[in-house]
């Protein structure tokens, strides 16, 4: 598997389906009597697809769930409210291309007082193309990866996640849990270009998924270098937060709504037959919410029900450090930071 390539939407397609036939022992989904109650779990991008089968399975449980969306307000919020049988909802607009929207969501969360249990970072994006949001980075690198950072670094230095190293107080007892929706795409992708770190890149149809992977690295990087500096005594025992990543399989979803027109009408039933629905895609991410056993660990990867290791390239300290120092200096370029 991991040398399996994702170079264009077709071959996307394909190597979604063998994943789907891995052999490799699953972990059992949590017990439908586990509650959530009095847990507050933000999910972005929960307005269609995976990012609304979570907030259902989340609302189900009991947990307040924030709707982080760009859109699909305030109707995808009655629907979640609706099929959770009357769960606790709200809806939140954030547009997570946009610098200026994601300060002016996290102003209003620590301006409420809002204290997150739960942080899923699902949203993400497949443009046809390329294209560069309004402050001139590429799409996919700054909603993909760009945004998590960003985000992150506020509810965390905000104490909106509470955490000691921003210097608010943990709760080692029963810490926040990050969650991050990557992509096994991460495996295959070209190396990071930290010479050319943040530089838009041109590509066209067939190679939108190629550096689709080289998104998730970024974030797949950025997600083992949070969780060790988040907790610096190590993955073992009582994480101060506990930080995980995972590749949910190939879910029926809209992320392929800019696929070409020529692949249409082979990807639409090809993924409305085989692909899984986003009620059993959101599984895994529940076992990562839900579960006693993931709020004693950190850093941990899974390929839907099955836990492994992210790719070497993803896991190296180096790397993730060096990451980490570039976004800064581009977000500085920037007037972020």
């Amino acid at each position: 598997m991991a040398n399996r390539t994702h170079e264009n939407p077709l071959s996307a397609v394909l190597s979604g389906l063998l994943d789907q036939r891995s052999k490799d022992p699953k972990v059992d989904p949590v017990s439908d009597s586990v509650r959530l109650d009095g847990r507050v779990c933000l999910v972005t991008g929960a307005n269609s697809g995976l990012g609304k089968g979570i907030a259902v399975r989340l609302a189900k449980r009991g947990a307040h769930v924030i709707m982080a969306c760009r859109s699909g307000i305030p109707q995808a919020g009655e629907e979640v409210r609706a099929e959770s049988g009357g769960g606790s909802v709200e809806m939140m607009h954030v547009d997570l291309s946009d610098f200026d929207s994601m300060a002016a969501f996290c102003d209003e969360l620590r301006d409420r007082k809002v204290t997150l249990d739960v942080a899923v970072f699902n949203a993400g994006v497949v443009p046809v193309t390329s294209r560069t949001n309004e402050h001139g980075l590429e799409l996919m690198f700054a909603v993909n990866f760009l945004a998590k950072f960003v985000v992150l670094r506020r509810l965390l230095s905000d104490g909106v996640i509470p955490n000691a190293v921003y210097g608010h107080n943990s709760r080692a007892e029963d810490p926040p849990r990050l969650i991050f929706i990557s992509s096994e795409t991460h495996r295959s992708s070209i190396p990071i270009d930290f010479d050319t770190f943040g530089e838009p890149i041109e590509y066209g149809v067939t190679d939108g998924v190629k550096y689709y992977g080289l998104s998730k690295l970024h974030l797949t990087t950025f997600f083992h270098e949070l969780s060790r500096r988040l907790n610096p005594g190590g993955s073992g025992g009582n994480p101060d937060v506990c930080v995980h990543a995972l590749c949910p399989g190939a879910v029926n979803s809209n992320m392929a709504r800019e696929a070409p027109n020529w692949l249409m009408p082979v990807l639409k039933p090809v993924m409305a037959l085989f692909f899984q629905s986003p009620e059993k895609a959101s599984i895994p991410v529940d076992y990562l919410v839900a579960s006693d056993e993931m709020g004693e660990k950190t850093g941990e990867y899974m390929h839907m029900m099955r836990f492994k290791e992210s790719s070497e390239a993803s896991m190296d300290p180096d790397k993730g450090a060096l990451l980490w120092s570039k976004t800064e200096g581009l977000l500085r370029e920037h007037d972020v930071l």
